[in-house]
């Protein structure tokens, strides 16, 4: 069902408009930027080819989880994942992988190789970052926000970095259904995004909260049918996708979640810095839990402390939520950033945090990976103490957003609404309809 209406979500509004309307020949210009970034992003990691040598995927920052997966995950010789090969990945992400490795064959035949992999990784991710655009012009989000994401930095860091795109996709789309009050399609979106990515399940709780809490009088066995109604729908389609996959191959299938748990950590999050330096060294069972029950209680205070302001839209109380998780899990893998970004386009009131978010990605980047380069040897090289660095600019950067998504209010495009009946203004957002 939710599905079905996501092409409603993204179609194209038609005749004359806002800022984005049919009849502004402007109303490309933000697509024309986008299709600029993302070739960027492709020549950023597409450059180093299929091999590497010196170190060169750290050394330029062009290394992609698409070059070894084309060999080390059955992907060239067309193994299905979880079935025959192994995949650290969720179900929709695993079969992404596999449909874009059945199209780099079919293209390239017995000469494709990774480079040609990473091609069509890229090409799809770039899709979806037009996706999410049109996504966001239907919603009415004013120009500037537009210009934001079709200019994003990460965008060119990540663009042919992993799949992610995937669950940043069904993430955004399940925000801006919650903004419509579309409860249900929200729910089933963000239920399929857990199904790509694990991150989009904070956006769950805060949409049982608003049938629990809605802004209108309601009874309560009514809250409490709409609250159960949601849970039903999440189950059922984030079962829909993983239940016979986890049933016809139960360990492949499961291999995301033990890898998620047994692993240490990564060079910028906080809990390997803190052990790197020796202030506080943790294994991997303390940092599960200390970093999980920290998580847990942070963002209960963040959903408490905003709801005064933002209890009428719960939805906007996502962008601090997932700022939390990102500054307090055991891992941040660089592109764990692009989770973030589009969401803080559509949500923060300023987008001045916004630049200084993406400065500090762009440090922890290279910082993390030239670190990788200089274990092996290789310049320009970073020690522990420059990756530090990089992730307390970011860091920082994310704590102010955090606090500043609590007091301030939601951005301009949220609130407008046009007179029924007026003509858009030619400047202003178009209203959602």
């Amino acid at each position: 069902m939710a599905v079905l209406r996501w092409s409603k979500t993204i179609s194209p509004r038609h005749g004359t408009g806002a800022g984005m309307g049919g009849t502004d020949r402007t109303r490309w210009w933000p697509y024309v930027l986008l299709g600029l970034t993302c070739l960027a992003g492709w020549a950023f990691k597409g450059h180093c080819g299929a091999y590497w040598t010196d170190s060169i995927q750290y050394t330029t920052g062009c290394y992609s989880d698409a070059v070894p997966f084309w060999g080390l995950r059955g992907v060239a010789a067309g193994q299905l994942p979880y079935v025959d090969a192994r995949m650290e990945y969720p179900v929709l992400t695993g079969g992404l992988i596999w449909v874009e490795g059945l199209v780099t064959r079919t293209l390239f035949g017995p000469v494709a190789n990774a480079a040609h992999f990473l091609g069509v990784v890229a090409a799809v991710n770039a899709l979806l970052a037009f996706l999410v655009l049109a996504m966001m012009e239907r919603a009415g989000v004013d120009r500037r926000r537009l210009y934001w994401w079709a200019a994003a930095p990460p965008l060119i860091l990540y663009l042919g970095h992993n799949w992610d795109m995937l669950a940043v996709a069904f993430a955004i789309a399940a925000l801006l259904a919650a903004r419509r009050g579309a409860a249900i399609n929200a729910t089933a979106l963000a239920a399929l995004g857990t199904a790509a990515k694990l991150f989009p399940i904070l956006l769950l709780p805060l949409f049982g909260l608003a049938a629990l809490f809605p802004g209108e009088r309601r009874q309560v066995t009514g809250r409490l049918t709409a609250a159960a109604l949601l849970v039903v729908i999440a189950i059922a389609y984030w079962g829909a996708v993983n239940v016979p996959v986890a049933f016809g191959a139960y360990q492949n299938w499961s291999e995301f979640y033990r890898f998620s748990g047994e692993r240490s950590g990564t060079a910028a999050s906080i809990w390997e810095l803190l052990s790197t330096s020796g202030f506080w060294v943790t294994s991997i069972p303390q940092r599960n839990l200390v970093s999980g029950g920290l998580f847990l209680v942070g963002a209960a205070m963040i959903v408490a402390l905003g709801w005064r302001r933002h209890g009428d839209r719960p939805w906007l109380l996502f962008t601090p939520v997932l700022a939390w998780f990102l500054l307090t899990n055991k891992v941040y893998s660089p592109q764990f950033d692009l989770w973030l970004y589009p969401v803080l386009i559509l949500t923060s009131y300023r987008l001045w945090p916004i630049a200084w978010f993406a400065l500090g990605d762009f440090l922890a980047y290279f910082a993390e990976f030239w670190w990788f380069a200089g274990m092996e040897g290789h310049l320009p090289a970073a020690t522990q103490g420059e990756i530090a660095i990089a992730a307390a600019v970011r860091g920082a950067a994310m704590l102010w957003i955090i606090a500043a998504s609590l007091r301030q209010p939601a951005p301009d495009w949220v609130e407008f609404r046009p007179p029924t009946g007026s003509p858009p203004h030619p400047d202003r957002p178009r209203p959602v309809g």
